[in-house]
């Protein structure tokens, strides 16, 4: 799973990345501090099972603090997006071309109203976040509209009784991590006739992008900086946008601050939690405890976390659907063949079975595969039993011929 971080320069996103990953990417008051992508790893919070079972668990692939278990995602930071950008404009074609790998879009929104739509520094609050959200959506639009109608003459004389325009879309948007389900669905809402596609205006088109876009690769919205004064008016305008543009108040920098000192281990913080206590006080200087107190009244009890972590958990269990399950090798003790407890928590789509599972543990799993157990109840489970989230998960298959 991909969550690429998309906004306008200077909006933020290079510093959401590095409050999630606990990275150093550059950051800076100018537009295109972000000339190349940038990578990392974050992690999503969910309840761990160790504390239901009762065990004392050794987390591999994951961490476990106080029964929290956080589990990785890719991150990707991408050039900063500005309007006509699928023109071409500013270092929007590198954008464009990182965005194909993303399963889903954080969208960094300056909710304070500091910059102009480029990104430059203005006087604050005198910028409409709103506008942001609105141009961006329709950025992505057009750049995949001018995706879909590249060629649009010879690909319509394609279409034949055996081959439709969703068979003949599902091939041209493949690059993209668009499924013809996320197709089918667009068509539907907008009440397309697929056996008529020449019929299909320039609006039509561009609805289909717009409708498209938000089934295939959806967004949430970062209002970040709400620890700036002038960002509370905008903010509110933010979060009345309507159900189609989910947000959430942010404080990136403040998410950083406290993530470094957790780091260092001058302060107990867990992300996502709505405060944290201070460790070692004669480690901090007095510029940094008034920081810490400062985003203590001004972000977390106002809104009760820097939203960060909301974010990510919201967009992989809300949004996308994934459920936490934990394979094991034996189902007595909840272990690995090393002994491990509750070494992997794996993160899959709900629906997926039990076979399912098998293949992304390993491809042999799955050809050999015979049944599975859950370790919870002891239960033998068949190949198409739906997985439930925080399920604990033993696959029995047969050894593989050589």
């Amino acid at each position: 799973m991909l969550l690429g971080i998309v906004g306008k320069p200077s909006s933020g996103k290079t510093s959401f990345l590095n409050a999630a990953c606990l990275t150093s990417a550059k950051v800076a008051d100018y537009p295109f501090t972000t000339v190349e992508p940038n990578l990392g790893t974050a992690y999503v919070r969910t309840k761990c099972v160790c504390k239901d079972l009762g065990v004392e668990d050794n987390p591999r692939n994951s961490i476990c603090i106080d029964g929290i278990r956080l589990v990785p995602i890719r991150f990707l930071d991408v050039p900063g997006l500005v309007i006509d950008a699928h023109k071409g404009r500013g270092l929007g074609n590198q954008f464009l071309d990182e965005l194909r790998r993303a399963d889903a879009l954080i969208h960094v929104v300056d909710a304070s109203g500091s910059l102009d739509a480029d990104g430059n520094p203005i006087e604050p609050g005198t910028w409409d976040s709103v506008q942001d959200v609105k141009w961006l959506e329709k950025e992505v639009a057009f750049w995949l509209v001018d995706l879909i109608k590249k060629d649009w003459g010879a690909f319509l004389r394609r279409i034949t009784e055996h081959q439709s325009i969703i068979d003949l879309l599902t091939v041209k948007l493949s690059g993209l991590a668009i499924k013809k389900s996320h197709i089918l669905e667009a068509v539907h809402q907008l009440n397309l006739d697929p056996e008529k596609p020449k019929q299909w205006s320039d609006d039509d088109l561009l609805d289909f992008a717009l409708t498209l876009r938000r089934i295939a690769k959806p967004m949430i919205i970062s209002a970040n900086k709400i620890d700036l004064p002038t960002s509370k008016e905008h903010l509110d305008d933010l979060l009345n946008l309507g159900e189609a543009y989910l947000t959430v108040p942010t404080c990136a920098l403040g998410e950083y601050a406290f993530r470094m000192f957790s780091e260092k281990g001058y302060i107990k913080y867990i992300p996502g939690d709505s405060d944290f206590e201070i460790l070692e006080p004669d480690k901090l200087s007095e510029k940094n405890k008034e920081i810490l107190m400062k985003l203590k009244v001004e972000v977390l009890e106002k809104y009760g976390s820097t939203g960060v972590q909301k974010i990510l958990d919201t967009l992989v269990f809300d949004v996308l659907e994934m459920i936490t399950v934990y394979p094991v090798h034996d189902p007595k003790k909840f272990a690995d063949t090393d002994g491990n407890v509750l070494p992997d928590a794996f993160l899959v789509p709900r629906g997926t079975t039990a076979k399912e599972l098998a293949e992304i543990i390993h491809t042999d799993f799955a050809d050999t595969f015979i049944h599975a157990m859950n370790a919870k109840t002891g239960l033998r489970i068949s190949d198409d039993y739906e997985l439930q989230d925080r399920d604990v998960i033993k696959i029995v298959h047969a050894a593989k011929r050589k």
